[in-house]
């Protein structure tokens, strides 16, 4: 069985270096002890040279008879000798014994003892023999001392080999290391290294070799797993790349394409241009062969072609109205949505008109406003098609924008003819409040007149011929007044120069002098409350011209808060309580309405004998900026 041992790169390191620190130990405890071996001899050499000091001492000592410090001496020596033989524990002092420096230390005790007897313990007579065993007994401690200086010899070259071998081993220590960390660490380093340079350069297929087990193996897994990674995220970019460009191209076009419907919808003036424009518009986004707009009647059985392009004539002839269940065409209701239909396998008892024409599928898009069908668009395919997602909702999107166009359309078209119809009734009414009550009054003086001329009453015809010059004459004068009226225009912002004109136009008719002031700045009148509030003022002056009998006018303008606008006169004034006033001042009546038609309030105020106040004060701006009085502008 083969059992695969994976070592981590500490336990690598620590198998190279363990062995060479057990070595450095090893020869750094045996130098330590040769050391201290040195350190005792080295004490014992200087303990042994002493005692050849004091044998001279105590030698002297006897020779000259001074012998009162001999004894002190004698102790000495003996103390020096106990030490050599027994070592001493307060400092590194030890004989390296050997049977050669047993040998010698015996014959130094036995010396010791002879020279104690003949000259220490006793009184010598003759002193002859002193000089020569005084010199026999340190020759012996000098061969004591040399056969000690031989052992420090010894191992002071033992010292000197184990320095040398420790630092040949420090030496070969750390070369073997740094060839270890160099194949251990600095070589799959530099490998890593030299590969993360290839990735940054963009070269993606560098691998690192996986040598080892430890942990710079793990890593060559890692890098070697991630480039393969970072090498397949590359090979795939491009592609995502072009996907990306391709998902913004959609995106942008689908923009552009809402934008030029919205851009259509907004600037058609007209159904016909607006469906045209729609068809074609329609035909280059989706990229159809052909175009049809259908608008439903008021049940949604019926279809009307609006507008069709790319289709044959035949085709767009043979189907400008169809009924619902005629074709897939004209086929949407309000819960349907935009269906794919191949043409080819179209139920039998259908048209067939797309298929002769050459088409193999048709799209149907249901035009809807407000949960209501309106229509729908058919496009034409000579191919089999399928719309994406991001497809379908764009063209359900610009169906919505077509069916929010052709409404706002309508409604453009309804307001416009309700803004006539109302106008229309407004000149209706003021003819039939001033010229046809005259006109039948001159009827009515007509009558008489016959029924006069009959009677051969030159008098009362007469008097009716006046009566009937009179009545020509305000029915003139009231169609004057009328075309002036109908024909005043404002200005676009400010109504100064509108009144301006109004006030001279009256006094070239009437005669009487006018004046304007103007008070304040306030907001600028809409054009629809500016028409009213002139054709009010020129009913008021229209009165004062009819029945004040003034010489002067005066019309106050007032900007601020709220416009206020007041004619006022110096005539003959009338009963503001007076019920007859209804019926005979036309128009009061007239002003009155116009006031209502725009919130504004107004105000008759007058004395008789003392002149007359029309007032007039508008609605507050933000109130009016919500009201559409367009229509009754003239």
């Amino acid at each position: 069985m083969n059992l695969n041992r994976h070592w981590s790169l500490g336990a690598k390191l620590m198998l190279v270096g363990v062995p060479f620190l057990f070595l450095v130990l090893l020869a750094t405890a045996a130098t330590l002890w040769v050391s201290w071996q040195l350190d005792g001899g080295a004490a014992a050499v200087n303990e042994a040279g002493s005692m050849r000091m004091q044998s001279y001492r105590m030698s002297l000592a006897i020779g000259t008879q001074a012998t009162d410090d001999l004894q002190h001496q004698a102790e000495h020596f003996r103390q020096s000798l106990q030490t050599l033989k027994r070592g001493d524990v307060d400092r590194p002092l030890f004989v390296p014994w050997d049977e050669v420096l047993t040998k010698r230390f015996a014959l130094v005790e036995a010396d010791w003892t002879s020279y104690q007897e003949h000259w220490i313990n006793k009184s010598p007579n003759h002193f002859q023999l002193l000089t020569t065993e005084t010199t026999a007994f340190v020759a012996d401690i000098d061969s004591f001392v040399s056969a000690i200086e031989a052992h420090i010899a010894r191992w002071t070259a033992l010292l000197h080999l184990l320095q040398m071998s420790m630092l040949a081993l420090v030496i070969l220590a750390a070369s073997i290391l740094l060839y270890t960390g160099y194949l251990f660490v600095l070589e799959p380093v530099g490998q890593l290294k030299q590969a993360i340079e290839k990735v940054q350069r963009g070269d993606f297929t560098a691998r690192v070799e996986r040598s080892s087990s430890d942990e710079f193996g793990t890593l060559a897994d890692g890098f070697n797993g991630m480039a393969d990674h970072l090498q397949s995220l590359y090979k795939n970019l491009e592609a995502k790349v072009a996907e990306k460009t391709i998902q913004i191209q959609e995106k942008t076009e689908r923009l552009e394409s809402l934008y030029e419907i919205t851009a259509l919808v907004a600037n058609a003036t007209s159904l016909d241009t607006l469906a045209k424009q729609f068809t074609l518009g329609l035909a280059r986004i989706s990229r159809a062969d052909g175009v049809a707009l259908r608008w439903a009647n008021q049940d949604n059985r019926r279809y009307l072609m609006l507008a069709a392009h790319g289709l044959p004539d035949s085709m767009v002839d043979a189907e400008q109205c169809i009924s619902m269940g005629d074709c897939h065409c004209g086929s949407s209701t309000v819960q349907s949505a935009l269906r794919v239909i191949p043409i080819r396998t179209s139920v039998q008892g259908t048209l067939h008109h797309c298929a002769r024409a050459g088409f193999e599928t048709v799209v149907t898009i249901p035009v809807r406003l407000h949960e209501k069908l309106m229509g729908e668009v058919d496009l034409f395919f000579h191919a089999q098609v399928t719309l994406l997602e991001s497809e379908r909702s764009l063209l359900e999107a610009l169906s919505r924008h077509l069916a929010g166009g052709m409404e706002n359309l309508r409604l453009n078209a309804l307001e416009k003819e309700a803004a006539v119809s109302q106008e229309r009734h407004l000149l209706a009414r003021e003819l039939h409040d001033s010229i046809a009550q005259s006109l039948a009054f001159l009827k009515i003086q007509v009558q008489l007149m016959r029924d006069a001329i009959k009677a051969r009453n030159q008098t009362e015809v007469a008097k009716i011929v006046d009566e009937i010059d009179i009545g020509v004459r305000e029915s003139y004068s009231d169609v004057r007044e009328l075309l002036l009226h109908f024909r005043t225009r404002t200005n676009d912002e400010d109504i100064e120069p509108a009144l301006l004109t109004t006030l001279q136009k009256f006094e070239h008719q009437s005669g009487i002098k006018s004046s304007l002031n103007l008070q304040g700045h306030g907001l600028p009148l809409s054009p629809d409350l500016q028409i009213q509030a002139l054709h009010i003022i020129q009913e008021a002056l229209s009165n004062v011209r009819k029945h004040a009998r003034a010489s002067q006018v005066w019309l106050d303008v007032k900007q601020q808060p709220r416009w206020r606008f007041e004619v006022r006169d110096d005539g003959i004034g009338f009963n503001t309580n007076n019920d007859a006033l209804d019926q005979t001042h036309v128009g009061l009546r007239i002003m009155s309405e116009r006031a209502q038609r725009i919130d504004a309030d107004l105000e008759v105020v007058s004395t008789p004998g003392r002149g007359c106040s029309v007032i007039l004060e508008l609605p507050a701006p933000n109130y009016s900026s919500n009201r559409s009085v367009s229509s009754l502008a003239s």
